[in-house]
């Protein structure tokens, strides 16, 4: 069971928390694919029109930041977190 956490505008459209299961050696981004196949809002939201995971989307898992070239090879495991952060603006 992998969990899920949103935040600012991301939580909005996903919820604060949500859990799924995954099949093993389901990579992040597929699990991503998977989020923005269920949730047209949150597709709009993560991946540029060409499908490109937005540049300035903040992915975690399990507290660590993950870089955009390593989200293809990051394996899942049971117990993991996924936090996912907007854009974050301000003064």
């Amino acid at each position: 069971m992998i969990t899920i956490k949103a935040f600012a505008r991301f939580r909005e459209v996903l919820g604060s928390e949500t859990t799924r299961e995954v099949a093993e050696g389901t990579t992040l981004a597929a699990l991503l694919q998977e989020i923005a196949r269920k949730n047209p809002k949150m597709k709009a939201s993560l991946y540029d029109d060409d499908g490109t995971l937005r540049r300035y989307i903040i992915v975690m898992q399990n507290k660590k930041r993950v870089n955009h070239s390593e989200i293809e090879s990051v394996i899942l495991n049971d117990g993991d977190e996924i936090a996912l952060y907007p854009p974050v603006a301000g003064g």
